[in-house]
Formats: structure tokens, C-alpha cells, sequence
């Protein structure tokens, strides 16, 4: 049977349009520097505000990549 060991990274990404934008975004980015991506989970959303309107919309999250042998 064959066992596999996965890693955990975390990661911030930042979107001006909305929080499916930065998730995308930010998973995008990821695997074009980890191969091996098998999940995310969202730890955080925020926003950050300026004069009464949403200026960005900001994840934080946890991705799975499993390791080569």
C-alpha cells in the first residue's frame, strides 16, 4: 500500500473585486510554485475600507500540497 506526506503552507492573497477573486488568486498563484495542490481551507476573510466603500477583499488560508518521493 502505497503513503503519501503532505505539507501545509499558508497564504495571504488580496483581490479588488471580491473574496472568490482573492481565493482564486491566491490558488492560481499557488500551484505555479507547489506542485501537488489537494486542498485549501479559508482561515480568514477580510476587508479593508476606505471612506465608507470596500478598497479590498483579503483571504488567508491554509494549502495542502503532498510531497514527491
Amino acid at each position: 500500500m502505497a503513503s503519501s506526506i503532505a505539507r501545509v503552507t499558508e497564504i495571504t492573497a488580496q483581490s479588488d473585486k471580491s473574496f472568490d477573486h482573492a481565493i482564486q488568486k491566491g490558488i492560481e498563484r499557488t500551484c505555479k510554485t507547489l506542485d501537488n495542490v489537494t486542498g485549501a481551507w479559508i482561515q480568514e476573510m477580510t476587508l479593508d475600507v476606505q471612506d465608507g466603500h470596500i478598497s479590498a477583499y483579503r483571504v488567508n488560508m491554509k494549502v495542502t500540497f503532498v510531497l514527491n518521493d
